[in-house]
């Protein structure tokens, strides 16, 4: 008898530490997503981030790009947080252009494709879970 409640408390002590185990991984990663986009992309609380990707688009990125910051700096956008630009690996100058706009100015966030994929992806998942 004393065998079989021994067994009995081996196993509840294995199953808890799996469950504590997998609890805290839980919690790292959620750590881990959050700690990622609040510190690489800079991303603003809840609103309307506009995603553009660009692809060897030296002649017309910059034009674009001022005109949609025009529009929300000075039109009715006032709901848009971030335009969030990513390059799609450019062999042109589109790079060195999307960079030089991003420090003229806060609200352009440039950032690489695999990046703005995680972006997506964690907001995703965190739309899911809020509905």
């Amino acid at each position: 008898m004393s065998i079989e409640r021994d067994e009995i408390d081996m196993l509840d002590f294995i199953i808890n530490g799996i469950f504590w185990v997998l609890a805290l991984y839980g919690l790292f990663e959620i750590i881990k997503n959050i700690i990622y986009i609040c510190t690489y992309t800079n991303l603003k609380s809840d609103g309307i981030y506009v995603i553009i990707a660009a692809k060897n688009q030296e002649n017309k990125i910059e034009g674009f790009l001022r005109t949609i910051l025009f529009r929300i700096m000075y039109g009715k956008e006032e709901c848009v947080k971030d335009v969030i630009v990513t390059d799609l690996n450019s062999s042109d100058d589109t790079m060195k252009i999307l960079e030089k706009l991003s420090k003229d100015y806060d609200g352009i966030k440039v950032v690489n494709w695999k990046e703005c994929k995680e972006v997506i992806d964690n907001i995703k998942e965190a739309s899911w879970k809020r509905a």
